[in-house]
């Protein structure tokens, strides 16, 4: 294909998907106006760029059936100085924040910023500690795209300025219902699952929501111990949603949630994965495949010939 025609299909996908140029470009970890000149014609192309672009275009493709999100991110700084965190890390305004007693963690008080969360503290030994749980991923998302920088950018920025990172989690979602919760349940208590975990569990959406919540709320099932600094859950989302906020299950978008939730030191080497290939997708499921591989049962071999099931991994 021609740069030319390359240049066409790419600007019909991009309109085709809802996707700006900003997106495009910081996905691709160029600048909008280097994008805009591609679009244009007037920015020659080679074949590693072509690549990039086009494999992160089908990153924003509605039709895919699984895309990944950071849902949980814990850094903390070693420094009491906040306002500085906020404005070199962050890059945003603390006078734009709440500033407000805080007690958690050992710390004294907060910056918010809708449901971002820089806690301070005079004690050096606790520093800054930035916060985004869902929510806040999606709200710093939104921030990082307006300064035209990616995840990676700003995971640079945090250890560069000295973080350590507390907390970790990719998200892996399905809106086709690829991912089949009560068959990889089924599956582990068969027998068929094979994990360097020590510990699994599995609920039922009564066992684990309470008596008070509608009786079908959804299967859930943990590889590993919530207490590890790594462990796995998979659950049912849109009965999560169900539960959370009403929606129907047939109309929620995300039908079930994979989730790899990393501590301390496995969150620091999976941020270093992330910043070495820059393909959070490529991290995620190296991580799945090293620590869990779900089985289909051949009774006239070892369990460890086994031969991987269907799965959506």
């Amino acid at each position: 294909m021609n740069d030319k025609n390359f240049i066409e299909e790419l600007r019909q996908k991009r309109e085709e998907y809802g996707v700006t140029q900003t997106r495009i470009a910081v996905a691709c970890g160029i600048s909008r106006e280097y994008y805009n000149r591609i679009e244009k014609g007037k920015q020659p192309l080679n074949n590693e760029l072509k690549e990039i672009i086009e494999k992160q275009i089908e990153r924003f493709n509605p039709r895919e059936p699984l895309f990944l999100l950071i849902d949980y991110f814990r850094v903390r700084f070693p420094t009491t100085d906040a306002l500085k965190i906020i404005r070199d890390v962050l890059q945003l305004k603390a006078d734009y924040m709440l500033y407000e007693d805080f007690e958690k963690y050992g710390y004294e008080s907060k910056y918010v910023l809708g449901d971002i969360n820089i806690m301070c503290s005079m004690q050096e030994h606790l520093g800054v500690l930035l916060e985004l749980k869902g929510r806040g991923c999606r709200q710093m998302e939104s921030y990082l795209l307006a300064q035209e920088r990616s995840w990676y950018d700003f995971m640079l920025g945090c250890m560069t300025a000295g973080g350590k990172l507390k907390r970790l989690d990719l998200a892996i979602n399905d809106k086709a219902g690829i991912l089949d919760i009560p068959k990889l349940i089924e599956k582990y208590k068969a027998g068929e699952c094979i994990s360097y975990f020590r510990k699994q569990k599995d609920y039922g959406g009564t066992e684990k929501n309470g008596y008070d919540t509608p009786q079908n709320t959804g299967e859930t099932l943990y590889l590993g111990s919530t207490s590890s600094e790594l462990y796995m859950c998979a659950y049912q989302k849109n009965y999560e949603q169900y539960v959370k906020i009403g929606t129907e299950v047939e109309d929620t978008e995300i039908k079930n949630r994979f989730e790899i939730r990393m501590k301390n030191e496995r969150a620091y080497y999976a941020v270093v994965d992330l910043l070495t290939y820059r393909d959070a997708e490529r991290t995620a499921f190296s991580i799945i495949n090293h620590y869990v591989r779900f089985v289909d049962r051949e009774d006239d071999k070892p369990k460890s010939q086994w031969c991987s099931g269907q799965a959506f991994w």
